[in-house]
């Protein structure tokens, strides 16, 4: 098995992040155990949705649970951007083609509970490679293996992808920036899902500007001040 190594680490003393991710990996748990592989999307591209994947992966697997992180990206991976491997690997996108085995494309990483699957190779077709019997295979076996599956799709504002690969998924959900995506944007996309009989789990908000002495700041000084002051 390949072995890679995941960059982005959360900041021991970014405290605020840290509970945001806690938080959202209770509530994924609370679901109930129907809920076990979970498509992220977003409604444009830069709200945050492969970083919300990565840091929901870590945090599940930190928690003792037994983890995979699907990058199913295949038209502009951002996941690639945040590890370090050696040249050449396959991913995704060369299974889904028949290119390779299932035990070439998981990978290691330095987090002993989390595996990964990278998209591998641009793909001129992505919507039919995730439609296709081979993507259903996949998610079939790795329910026998993980806890958890996250499978990072595109954004379902610019393309069908996130559709197509939800269809395999227990549920899907969406990250939306603050301040940057329309509410009205929100909605036709939700709907979106519904009509495709995606479950919609929930909203994740992302990109909150929390400032010193504004709402969110006051807020988690109040509850939460001196139960960072015991960590620092």
């Amino acid at each position: 098995m390949i072995s890679v190594k995941i960059h982005t680490k959360l900041s021991d003393k970014d405290f605020r992040s840290q509970e945001s991710y806690k938080a959202l990996r209770t509530n994924l748990q609370l679901c109930g155990d129907d809920y076990k592989v979970i498509a992220v999307t977003s409604s444009l591209p830069n709200e945050g949705k492969t970083t919300v994947s990565l840091q929901l992966a870590i945090a599940l697997a930190e928690s003792g649970k037994k983890v995979l992180l699907i990058d199913a990206d295949l038209r502009k991976s951002v996941l690639i951007g945040q590890i370090q491997m050696a040249k050449g690997a396959k991913g995704l996108s060369h299974y889904l083609a028949g290119q390779c085995a299932f035990s070439d494309i998981v990978c290691a990483t330095n987090y002993p509970q989390m595996h990964l699957i990278l998209a591998g190779s641009t793909a001129p077709n992505p919507s039919e490679l995730l439609g296709n019997r081979y993507f259903k295979h996949l998610i079939k076996g790795v329910r026998e293996i993980y806890d958890y599956v996250i499978v990072d799709t595109p954004p379902l504002g610019s393309v069908i992808d996130s559709v197509v690969a939800a269809q395999e998924c227990d549920g899907i959900m969406l990250v939306v920036s603050a301040n940057q995506t329309s509410r009205k944007l929100v909605k036709s996309i939700a709907s979106q899902l519904q009509a495709s009989n995606c479950h919609l789990l929930g909203v994740v908000l992302n990109k909150i500007p929390i400032k010193k002495n504004g709402y969110y700041g006051k807020y988690y000084g109040k509850y939460y001040g001196k139960y960072y002051g015991n960590y620092q």
